[in-house]
C-alpha cells in the first residue's frame, strides 16, 4: 500500500513539474513578445513574476539577465549570469554574457578570462568567437597605447598599428 501512495505522489509530482515548464514557457513567450513590442518593463516584471513559481527556471533566469542588461542594469544582470555559473557551470552563454558586461565597464582583462571559459565549454559558440575577436581587437589598443606611451619618442609604426585598430573598432561598433 505505501508503494502505491508513494507512486501516485511522484506520478503528481511529475505532472505538476510539467504543469510548471509549461506555464514558465508561455511566460516566456509572453515576455518576449512584449519586449518586442517595447514594453521592456512589462517584460521584466512577467519573467520576475513566473520566477516566483519557478525560481530555478533556466530560461526564465537567462532572459532576465538579457533584459536587465539591454536596459542597463548591469549590477542585476551581472548577478544572474554569476548565479548561473555557479547553478550550471557546464553551460557556456551565461559566461559569455558576464564578458559583454565586463568588456562594456573595460574589464578587459575580466572579459578575457570569462570567454575563454565560455569557449572552453562550448568552442563553436558563434557568438563568444565574434566577441572574443572584438575583445581581441580593444587588448590590442590597449596593448599599443601602453607600448607608446613608455617609448621614449613616438613611434610611426605604433600610431600606425594603433590607427588601424582603433578604425577596426569603430567599423566593429558602427555596424551594431
Amino acid at each position: 500500500m505505501q508503494i502505491r501512495k508513494f507512486l501516485k505522489l511522484a506520478i503528481l509530482a511529475l505532472m505538476l513539474g510539467a504543469g510548471l515548464a509549461a506555464r514558465a514557457a508561455n511566460e516566456l513567450d509572453t515576455a518576449q513578445k512584449l519586449w518586442l513590442a517595447g514594453q521592456r518593463q512589462q517584460a521584466i516584471a512577467t519573467i520576475e513574476q513566473a520566477l516566483k513559481a519557478t525560481p530555478d527556471e533556466l530560461k526564465l533566469r537567462f532572459a532576465l539577465g538579457v533584459m536587465k542588461m539591454e536596459t542597463g542594469a548591469r549590477d542585476e544582470a551581472t548577478r544572474i549570469f554569476t548565479a548561473l555559473t555557479q547553478d550550471f557551470p557546464d553551460l557556456s552563454d551565461p559566461f559569455n554574457n558576464l564578458a559583454v558586461i565586463h568588456a562594456g565597464t573595460g574589464e578587459l582583462d575580466q572579459a578575457q578570462s570569462d570567454l575563454e571559459q565560455a569557449l572552453r565549454l562550448q568552442p563553436d559558440n558563434a557568438q563568444a568567437q565574434e566577441n572574443m575577436g572584438d575583445l581581441m581587437l580593444r587588448l590590442a589598443q590597449r596593448a599599443y597605447q601602453r607600448a607608446q606611451g613608455a617609448q621614449i619618442a613616438p613611434s610611426d609604426a605604433l600610431a600606425l598599428k594603433l590607427r588601424r585598430t582603433q578604425d577596426l573598432i569603430k567599423a566593429n561598433t558602427a555596424g551594431r
